[in-house]
């Protein structure tokens, strides 16, 4: 080989080098998503498995970061302070977090989901009705949806509050409690319930309905809202075409879902049929219902003062 055609060499393969590094260069993400999950939350679970929201924002220049917590109160918090930028919790949290003053917008919610939350006993527990609770120690995750059932749940069995003794714990550590015998009474959300009843044979004294919806809410940090108005509906979008497959594909997504979940696929598929997966912008009547439990949680004393959740909506909607 002459050894100018070797410098020539050298020469095509420097180009080519460049113009690949050029290219990766161009479509690699501008910029980054990261989204606040709970892996009970299973419809972003299911997201997060099949890569789907990444697919959607690519286009757009953005990649996405999962930033995992153990429940709805850490995760805004998170959101509070800047470690992501959109999340999925429930109803309490956000009244929580915007009566301590963090900057979010509600974005959107999925449908009614009574039966996806509830108080549960062991199975040989002698606690036969809600009004049995009196006195007893009762586990639950602070701050988080649960907190408003019992508060509710208690008051249409002719309870108070303080007929109770709350012992605040998160999911894992309550689960540790009830096993013991720590606490009387746990209430809590799926799939933790369904796994409390499959794996040891927890006991559904009675679940949300005729008490509580159970909302399920999107939240995005204002100032990322407000910029990224496209990432926003992008993602939406995404949890609707993954919610319609989930529903009609439940045993393939629970099966995609339990490695993540660390759950055996059955508890999760049980998890799964109680909640309906269709995101959609908030309605009237749902920021109502919001705010009904906001000023609950204010008469009560649980927040400091009291909150607008319309004021916290985001109008442009999805």
């Amino acid at each position: 080989m002459s050894r100018s055609w070797s410098i020539r060499r050298r020469t095509l393969l420097a180009g080519a080098s460049l113009a690949l590094l050029a290219t990766a260069y161009a479509q690699a993400p501008k910029q980054e998503l990261r989204i606040g999950f709970q892996k009970g939350a299973s419809l972003l679970v299911l997201q997060k498995a099949q890569g789907s929201i990444e697919k959607k924002l690519a286009p757009l220049g953005f990649g996405v970061k999962w930033v995992e917590f153990p429940a709805g109160p850490q995760l805004l918090e998170g959101l509070n302070v800047g470690s992501v930028d959109i999340g999925f919790v429930g109803e309490a949290p956000p009244i929580f977090a915007q009566a301590a003053g963090a900057r979010f917008y509600y974005i959107g919610h999925d449908p009614a989901a009574p039966q996806a939350e509830a108080v549960v006993v062991p199975k040989d527990s002698a606690i036969k009705s809600v009004a049995d609770l009196k006195g007893r120690k009762v586990a639950l995750n602070k701050g988080s949806n649960v907190h408003y059932l019992l508060v509710k749940i208690l008051e249409k069995n002719g309870l108070k509050f303080s007929d109770i003794t709350p012992v605040y714990l998160p999911p894992a550590d309550a689960r540790a409690a009830f096993e013991s015998r720590n606490v009387d009474a746990w209430v809590i959300w799926d799939p933790f319930t369904a796994a409390a009843e499959k794996q040891i044979g927890a006991r559904v004294l009675a679940d949300a309905t005729g008490v509580a919806s159970n909302h399920q809410f999107y939240l995005g940090e204002r100032n990322f809202v407000e910029k990224n108005p496209q990432v926003i509906r992008a993602v939406f979008e995404d949890s609707v075409e993954r919610g319609r497959w989930l529903k009609a594909n439940l045993r393939q997504a629970a099966d995609q879902i339990a490695p993540l979940q660390g759950l055996p696929v059955d508890v999760v598929e049980l998890s799964l049929r109680r909640y309906q997966f269709d995101v959609r912008p908030l309605s009237d009547a749902v920021v109502a219902e919001q705010q009904r439990i906001a000023d609950t949680f204010h008469q009560l004393k649980l927040i400091p003062k009291a909150v607008s959740v319309k004021e916290a909506t985001w109008k442009a909607g999805v």
